[in-house]
């Protein structure tokens, strides 16, 4: 899209006005600063100080009152009020003080006042200068200005090389609800033809990474109208009021630009619930106005407000009620179906074999975004690169993704036999015990290449449906299990276990508590809930809501829980020993092997 620029006054004035303060502050301050290092005393130490012969030089200011002397000590230099001494001369030419009655000449208060402005001057021009170079290098980069009141929204204009709704893969049902709001601002007959009105706003609420800013640089795209960007963190300024003054000038840009769109990325940075923190007083007369803003567009005036937001939970509630924003559009993580088709739109801009199976590698990204599928297709195209090849193939397709997930192969991680060993039993005895057990997810591939997050080795299962909606209590004690295979092969065939299974520990831990603090999968507790989700897209976090006897009560269920499919899977280890020693010791020559040829063993001894 193509961006407008629109030139905003100098910043003359106000580098003059710091700049005078500056120099009205070192008119006042040096004279001050000056003097701390001058020590007055009285007319009696001076006195002693001459005939005790300590003072070095004298200097008599009688226009100024005061006498200026220097010690025979050290640098000091000392003041004393003059006082009628007609011995004075005497007593000094006494103590062989050298001593003169020059008086220093006061500069002319004109030529003061005309020095005073001449620097006043001097650091404006300066000002001038450097306002000068920020427009002229702002206007090269087609960015707006940065004065303070104004806001800083970048205005687009239609384009051809823009962004557009077919651009957009995976996100069906926001583009659907995005495309009658491009439909309503082109043709707004056929919506008055039958009473609907324009809803005033719109925020696009989602996870990191799903695609709410292409979605909105879509829409300008798609309409032909003016559309106004800004992020939520751009109204935020240290000076009180400048943020609603921002608000003010933007919505007075749109008002004049209508039918137009206006889009704020992050409205969380300035639309926070009020009076939960202290001292956000100017983020707040910013929200204030943003409401105020909002209300003031009545009836079909033709300006659509667009806002994306990672923390809806976060927003006030005066900002989301309706005649603000009245839809909320769902930008979730893609399905299987999404994840092809987004692969399919990234890969098109790439060059790539005819081959590459795209349902396999949306079922091996399941939970990825759409940033990280587009990640995933750049790093193949880079992958080819490094291999000498013009083009990205399958397999660089797959190992992108492990490069995702698990990090870099670490070519100069050298395992010890020892532990090469321990890491193969390790890895196959999760795999197998998934095998062994209805339900679980198919494994795809199996390594003990190290990787650069730390990984010495993993365990890749891909789900044939791409995505479950749904989990019974009996598949999430198969993902236990299988979990809890690996520390369970290390104590079958060593008779020892190693820090090796820090991550399963976490995640069965993880896995049990939600079972029995959420999901109400436990004979004790029954249907009842024990902890809270916060921010469901950043983190999702979990913080208890029950008494500490209650928490206790919930930990030794989930020992037992964790203990139970622990001893669960080391019996299905045991009752296939020969084969578990089998699989280990091909994968141990191999480092790596595909579903299919551990499938192919297992079928063997079944």
């Amino acid at each position: 899209m193509k961006q407008v620029n629109n030139p905003k006054r100098s910043l003359l004035y106000y580098y003059g006005f710091a700049m005078l303060i500056i120099v009205i502050f070192n008119f006042i301050a040096m004279p001050w600063y000056s003097e701390r290092h001058v020590q007055q005393i009285n007319y009696d130490s001076f006195m002693t100080m001459i005939d005790d012969r300590q003072v070095a030089e004298v200097q008599l200011q009688p226009s100024e009152n005061q006498i200026i002397f220097t010690s025979t000590e050290d640098d000091t230099v000392y003041k004393t009020a003059m006082v009628e001494d007609p011995n004075l001369t005497q007593r000094l030419f006494d103590a062989d003080v050298a001593f003169t009655g020059e008086i220093i000449e006061q500069a002319s208060p004109i030529a003061s006042f005309l020095s005073f402005v001449f620097q006043i001057l001097l650091f404006v021009a300066i000002g001038q200068w450097i306002s000068r170079m920020l427009l002229k290098k702002a206007g090269g980069n087609n960015a707006m200005q940065f004065n303070l009141g104004k806001s800083n929204a970048r205005v687009y204009v239609q384009s051809t090389d823009g962004l557009s709704f077919k651009d957009v893969a995976g996100q069906d049902e926001a583009k659907e609800s995005l495309t009658e709001v491009v439909d309503f601002l082109n043709n707004p007959k056929k919506y008055q033809a039958v009473g609907a009105k324009m809803p005033s706003g719109v925020l696009l609420v989602g996870p990191p990474g799903t695609g709410k800013t292409m979605l909105a640089k879509a829409v300008a795209g798609e309409a032909n109208v003016s559309f106004f960007s800004m992020s939520g963190s751009e109204f935020v300024e240290m000076f009180a009021g400048a943020g609603a003054a921002k608000v003010r000038d933007l919505f007075k840009q749109a008002k004049e630009k209508a039918p137009c769109i206006v889009f704020i990325d992050e409205i969380d940075a300035i639309g926070k619930k009020r009076g939960q923190a202290i001292g956000n007083d100017e983020r707040e007369q910013t929200l204030n106005q943003l409401l105020t803003e909002m209300d003031g567009f009545e009836g079909n005036n033709g300006v659509m407000i667009l806002a994306a937001s990672n923390q809806p939970e976060s927003l006030d509630p005066a900002l989301l009620r309706p005649g603000r924003f009245d839809r909320q559009v769902r930008v979730e993580l893609p399905d299987l179906k999404g994840r092809e088709d987004i692969l399919k739109v990234h890969a098109s801009k790439v060059q790539h074999d005819d081959s590459i199976d795209y349902n396999k590698i949306a079922r091996m990204a399941s939970g990825a975004s759409g940033a990280e599928l587009a990640n995933i297709v750049n790093e193949a195209a880079l992958r080819a690169v490094r291999q000498g090849r013009n083009a990205a193939t399958q397999n660089d397709f797959e190992e992108s993704i492990e490069t995702i997930m698990a990090g870099e192969q670490k070519k100069n991680a050298i395992l010890s036999d020892k532990e090469k060993w321990i890491v193969s039993y390790h890895e196959i005895g999760h795999a197998l015990v998934a095998a062994k057990q209805s339900g679980s997810a198919p494994v795809e591939k199996i390594t003990i290449i190290p990787r650069t997050s730390g990984a010495l080795g993993y365990t890749m299962q891909v789900s044939e449906k791409g995505n479950d909606y749904l989990h019974s209590k009996e598949n999430l004690e198969t993902q236990l299990a299988t979990l809890a295979g690996g520390r369970a092969a290390e104590e079958v065939a060593f008779n020892s276990i190693t820090t090796g299974a820090s991550n399963d520990i976490e995640r069965m831990t993880q896995l049990a508590r939600a079972m029995i603090s959420q999901y109400g999968m436990s004979d004790t507790f029954g249907m009842v809930a024990f902890e809270q989700r916060n921010n469901q897209y950043l983190g999702n976090e979990a913080s208890a809501t029950g008494s500490a006897e209650t928490q206790a009560a919930i930990d030794r269920e989930i020992v037992e829980l964790v203990g139970t499919q622990y001893d669960k899977a080391k019996t299905i280890l045991i009752n296939n020993r020969e084969l578990l020693d089998e699989l280990s010791h091909f994968l141990y020559n191999e480092e790596t092997i595909t579903g299919q040829q551990f499938m192919e063993i297992v079928n063997k001894y079944s």
